[in-house]
């Protein structure tokens, strides 16, 4: 596999994060979820604490719990740099600061760290790449993706984010998609509406909905796709 740790930056959300970003009901968080490009975010971890049920897929997860750590520890500061750089494209409300953010996303990834060994024996963690998923057709109810698709608009192709939603959508009922803005930059993903173009073209069910979390700001939609009518 040509994936290379030194290559990613891993940088994990909580799950109270998750709840808005993907405005997620109570009754929704109940459901069977694929986290599909999950990184070291908290929410499996969190969520099976709860007795819920995700299976968080990430090519990241080939890697032991130490070496992905290692690499969180090496370039933490360096994200939290570049948000002090950029700090007017955020919302300091709920993340007061560059550094109250570090607190938030290691705290994140603490958690996913000390889970990560048991979530692998559970089968809870798998090493899936986009966008082609080991799952079965309708395994999921749901199929949330963070910061993956349109983030990297400008290193991942409009065919890449239409096979990969495609292929979320074989294996969930419904998928998911947060920030639609491409990373750092602030500004809608210029494939956003080929990608829709495309997916209604396909049959699929496509809706823009706006969502209670900003952190980036205008950064407060989500992508939400179903098949059929």
């Amino acid at each position: 596999m040509s994936f290379k740790l030194e290559n990613i930056v891993p940088w994990g959300r909580l799950m109270a994060e998750y709840v808005k970003m993907f405005d997620l009901t109570p009754e929704e968080l109940k459901l069977n979820i694929l986290d599909c490009a999950g990184g070291p975010a908290s929410f499996n971890a969190e969520m099976t604490r709860q007795g819920n049920k995700v299976i968080s897929g990430d090519p990241i997860y080939q890697f032991t719990a130490t070496e992905i750590g290692q690499r969180i520890q090496d370039t933490c500061q360096i994200i939290i740099e570049g948000c002090q750089v950029n700090r007017d494209r955020f919302v300091w409300q709920n993340i007061q600061s560059p550094e109250h953010l570090g607190e938030i996303r290691m705290t994140a990834m603490r958690q996913f760290l000390a889970d990560f060994p048991q979530g692998l024996s559970d089968h809870r963690y798998l090493p899936d790449e986009l966008p082609v998923l080991s799952f079965t057709t309708n395994q999921f109810d749901l199929a949330l993706c963070s910061h993956l698709l349109f983030t990297y608009s400008d290193q991942l192709s409009e065919e890449f984010h239409i096979a990969s939603i495609c292929e979320m959508c074989r294996v969930a009922k419904e998928v998911r998609i947060f920030p639609l803005l491409v990373n750092m930059s602030g500004e809608e993903s210029f494939l956003l509406k080929p990608v829709i173009s495309e997916l209604q073209h396909r049959g699929y069910t496509v809706e823009i909905k706006q969502v209670p979390y900003e952190f980036q700001k205008g950064g407060n939609q989500m992508l939400r796709v179903t098949t059929g009518k």
